[in-house]
């Protein structure tokens, strides 16, 4: 039987033929497309002609195809639908592909041909994209340890094998702590507060497992809701803890030690290669720079945010005491910010719902998508799926021109993890005259269909899916030649500016109109419900902001400083959030050994990118406010400036481009209400 992983992907638009793999082929197919990588890579290397651009550059970007096809298929898979035996197979694939990429950067004759392009690059006749992408292939090998000497190469390759198991181990650990906390509630009354979908929802996660009464876990659409509307304060406590202490209980999937693991890991890898620190490291490639920049930045806002946020706080802590809640604790803060909500603008959450009906909100999407760039989707059904819950796109221009595949994943199942991301199957690249079009993917964890209603949203989930769509969008569009350039690889501070920009389309009436429509009448969304959604954008706008750079400020503690002398996770954290905590500590819980953006997504040393992006998302759609948010030359220059290039370029100089000036954060604190609108 052949391997259908090792063959040319016979289907539409080459797309992946999930139907035909099975676990058992990615183990060999991973060792057979690793062989051939390395043969591209000789193939470099033994050239007998003089290094060029072509031969050696543009040839390395374009080699590893297979491979990098293959590990966007496993490792897409192994988030969104995973089990013991595609964990086991990451386990064991994961030390081959880090030998492997240490194979190419501390490949000594390959680097020399890259050097000595790249020392002549002045003479060279470089495009942009050309002079971009040689000064990151250069600092490739240099930053990942090409001009060490053999010992410290050795000691190079060791720690990246550990860290790739030990960023696996952290996210299998939290998703096991996740799926084995379950509340099974048996008294209707424990469920008092809930809103009837939530319950609906509840009753059939219990059915599923052949449970009588109710059954409330860790996944956010079960988790988010109880939190948010049970008014049994103590069963609200028991699932906080429970969400808090994931991976902080001493036992086999406990993250302690593998978080303490990972950041002295770091922390050496940065010396051997010459920076002060982990984040010294990682924020030579990004906008902000340094460690310095980001803090002094993040203390910026924090000065502006911290007056608003103790205000707010004493506020909620008022309104509880009416209660009879002396102090406010973590398991009071959704509960009591919606009954205050409630009370200040009279909007109900749950009375949104209703005019948020999952299918219309994607069509919303993809009309606010239509009305600016001109694209169009229909849904497939000629495209194989990896699970039947997937929904497949073919994405064209206005001309039938095609555009990407676009693959949609809304609901919770087991083997997927918590929370939402866009991801892709297969990048965007032009060779020999084809433009070869992307195939993208977004995977969300919205509340599911029940037997008598559809799948209604919050408008937070709405903002949710409107955000991974703008990094869909960014995919998409993109048209680079060179695969490592396009769509989202692009400076990771950078990479949220297209996602945090379309939330904003959510609060515009003109938006609203084209799709927020009562799922039983059809009726448009009344103009007092989009005006209150507007009113209370800004609600307790300080403490989310505060929220916020807590993250980031932690992530920076942990990654921009020697980690070597801390022995206690818990009291660390403790330390690094004592500007910015508002809450009182709960001793059961910890953050950080549950924190995988920074322990096992990619953003250690960048989770502030979150905030520097709303800076510059709030200075763009300023300027879409100015002009028309749906004004096509506005929507050109975001297209041809920003969306299509990728990271051909500076990212603050393809802003420059689109807005005509650098970003202030003056549009992000009006915004926010943090200061007076002009």
């Amino acid at each position: 039987m052949k391997n259908p992983l090792l063959q040319s992907f016979n289907t539409p638009h080459t797309t992946a033929p999930f139907s035909q793999i099975k676990n058992e082929h990615f183990r060999p197919a991973f060792e057979e497309a690793i062989k051939k990588a390395k043969t591209e890579i000789d193939e470099i290397t033994s050239n007998s002609e003089a290094p060029s651009f072509k031969n050696t550059i543009e040839t390395l970007d374009f080699s590893g195809y297979t491979l990098d096809r293959l590990s966007s298929i496993f490792f897409n898979l192994n988030s969104a639908e995973t089990n013991d035996e595609i964990q086991k197979i990451a386990q064991e694939v994961s030390p081959l592909l880090s030998e492997f990429s240490n194979d190419i950067r501390l490949n000594e004759k390959l680097f020399e041909r890259v050097k000595s392009v790249y020392d002549d690059r002045k003479k060279l006749d470089l495009t942009v994209e050309q002079a971009t992408l040689l000064d990151k292939k250069y600092k490739s090998f240099a930053r990942n340890g090409a001009n060490l000497n053999d010992t410290a190469k050795a000691k190079l390759r060791e720690i990246d094998m550990k860290l790739s198991k030990l960023s696996l181990q952290f996210g299998e650990n939290v998703l096991a702590e996740t799926n084995a906390f379950e509340m099974h509630l048996t008294d209707e009354n424990q469920l008092k507060g809930l809103p009837d979908g939530a319950k609906e929802a509840a009753k059939m996660a219990a059915k599923e497992k052949d449970l009588e009464g109710w059954l409330i876990t860790l996944d956010y659409p079960s988790y988010v809701p109880f939190m948010t509307y049970a008014d049994d304060r103590s069963l609200r406590k028991k699932l906080a803890i429970a969400f808090g202490a994931r991976a902080f209980k001493n036992n086999e999937y406990d993250n302690q030690k593998v978080v303490l693991d990972i950041v002295n890991l770091r922390h050496k890898r940065a010396n051997l290669l010459g920076y002060k620190t982990h984040a010294h490291f990682v924020l030579e490639e990004r906008m902000a720079e340094t460690p310095e920049k980001v803090l002094s930045f993040s203390n910026d806002l924090l000065e502006k945010a911290k007056p608003a946020a103790e205000k707010e706080f004493k506020q909620l802590s008022d309104f509880a005491k009416k209660d009879g809640i002396e102090q406010l604790q973590k398991w009071d803060g959704a509960y009591y910010s919606e009954k205050l909500k409630k009370q200040n603008f009279d909007l109900d959450q749950e009375a949104l719902k209703p005019y948020f009906k999952l299918e219309n909100v994607i069509d919303g999407a993809f009309t606010v998508a239509h009305k600016l760039f001109g694209l169009q989707f229909k849904e497939v059904d000629t495209i194989d799926k990896y699970h039947k819950d997937v929904k497949t796109y073919e994405v064209t221009t206005k001309n039938g021109d095609f555009i990407a595949v676009f693959y949609a994943d809304f609901f919770p199942r087991k083997g997927k993890r918590n929370g939402a991301w866009m991801t892709s199957y297969k990048s965007q690249w032009k060779k020999d005259n084809e433009n070869s079009r992307p195939h993208i993917s977004i995977v969300c964890n919205f509340t599911k269909p029940t037997e008598t209603k559809p799948s209604l949203l919050t408008f937070n989930e709405v903002t949710t899916l409107f955000h991974e769509f703008g990094h869909a969008l960014h995919g998409m569009l993109a048209d680079t030649v060179y695969p490592s350039l396009s769509g989202t690889s692009v400076y990771w501070d950078f990479v949220e500016l297209p996602s945090q920009l379309l939330e904003n389309w959510c609060y515009e009436k003109e938006a609203l109109d084209l799709f927020a429509k009562h799922y039983e009448t059809n009726e448009p969304i009344p103009m007092e419900l989009v005006q209150k959604i507007k009113d209370s954008s800004n609600f307790l706008e300080g403490m989310q902001t505060m929220r916020q750079l807590s993250f980031g400020l932690l992530d920076m503690q942990w990654h921009g400083a020697d980690p070597t002398n801390i022995k206690n996770v818990k009291e660390f954290e403790n330390q690094a959030f004592a500007d910015t905590q508002l809450y009182p500590d709960v001793a059961e819980n910890c953050m950080s050994t549950a924190f995988s953006h920074i322990f096992q997504g990619g953003y250690s040393s960048g989770y502030y990118s979150y905030k520097w992006a709303e800076v510059l998302d709030a200075d763009a759609f300023e300027y879409f406010k100015e002009t028309g948010i749906f004004n096509k030359e506005t929507a050109k220059k975001l297209l041809d400036n920003v969306l299509s290039q990728g990271g051909t370029d500076k990212p603050m100089d393809l802003y420059k481009r689109f807005r005509g000036s650098a970003p202030s954060n003056k549009a992000l604190l009006k915004r926010a209400g943090l200061i007076g609108k002009d």
